[in-house]
């Protein structure tokens, strides 16, 4: 325990160090501008950058038929080097099904990332927490015969009536139990940034540091943070870098704003991030390797040290 609470106290300082530096350099200022073009820094000798891409970019197809066997031929094409399993499309949970997708990927070459389930948090009704908590346990149970190593989920949206500070110890509650119930499997929890209560770094954080288990993360999602008066959208995600566990990568904002990519991975690589910069976006329908797909690509492969 008490090496779990030191490793949390270095993170803490470690991320207001990068809030700091990463609010020096907002975008459109000179000095975030002129760090595009520099070589990557010390950070990244020690960065293992990997390219990816969730199932839920494809979920038109999904519902025309794809399935996560055609996902896992569908990345040797686009020459990923992982992929993000959502569960909204297991066709069951079954014996034999999820064991079939695991030795798939196997043979495929194509190791899973993680996989992302929908279960939400904050339910102001203690028995419809309860039973979410249920449902992380079963879809950890899931990841686990994947043979992955992470599963997303969600906080969810502020019930009416209820309070931040409320929602907040229902996230920290139920994430204690998961972890201590994925840890055992060696499985990471990871807090994705989704609309409602977790688009705050501050809150994330919040909830990192009172749960404080190897086992949990956040699964930042690029694109979600709410900016605020004293922090941009990439202070925060630098803020949460070094809690992160995954990745969902886009090129835009909530808001449609373009983000500064290099610059991203810039952050990512500064940080010594190791692990999966996974596409989750729109659907790719045209031939070849998409460009969000290349330009990931690209990035890992200049930033990273592999």
């Amino acid at each position: 325990m008490k090496s779990h609470v030191a490793r949390r106290e270095f993170l803490k300082a470690a991320g207001a160090g990068v809030i700091a530096s990463a609010g020096a350099g907002l975008l459109g200022t000179p000095a975030a501008e002129a760090q595009t073009d520099q070589a990557p820094t010390a950070g990244a000798k020690t960065a293992r950058l990997f390219s990816g891409c969730c199932a839920y970019t494809y979920r038109g197809e999904f519902k025309r038929g794809f399935a996560l066997e055609e996902f896992i031929a569908r990345a040797v094409e686009l020459r990923l080097d992982a992929v993000d399993m959502t569960v909204y499309y297991m066709k069951s949970t079954d014996p034999g099904y999820i064991e079939n997708l695991r030795y798939l990927g196997y043979k495929h070459g194509v190791p899973f990332s993680g996989a992302a389930c929908g279960a939400s948090m904050v339910e102001a009704d203690p028995a419809k927490r309860a039973d979410t908590l249920t449902q992380i346990k079963n879809w950890v149970d899931v990841t686990d015969r994947l043979g992955a190593p992470h599963l997303r989920i969600f906080a969810g949206k502020l019930p009416p009536g209820s309070s931040l500070t409320e929602a907040t110890t229902w996230v920290v509650e139920a994430m204690k139990a998961a972890s201590d119930y994925s840890g055992k499997k060696g499985i990471v929890v990871g807090l994705e940034d989704h609309v409602g209560v977790s688009q705050s770094a501050d809150v994330c954080l919040e909830i990192m540091h009172r749960v404080n288990s190897p086992y949990a993360g956040i699964n930042i999602d690029i694109s979600h943070f709410v900016p605020t008066p004293t922090q941009d959208s990439y202070a925060q995600i630098a803020a949460c870098i070094p809690y992160a566990t995954n990745t969902h990568i886009r090129n835009t904002f909530d808001d449609g704003s373009m983000i500064d990519m290099d610059r991203l991975w810039r952050m990512f690589a500064d940080a010594g991030f190791k692990g999966y910069m996974s596409y989750e976006g729109e659907e790719m329908n045209t031939p070849g390797i998409p460009a969000q797909i290349a330009e990931i690509q690209r990035l890992c492969k200049k930033y990273s040290s592999v």
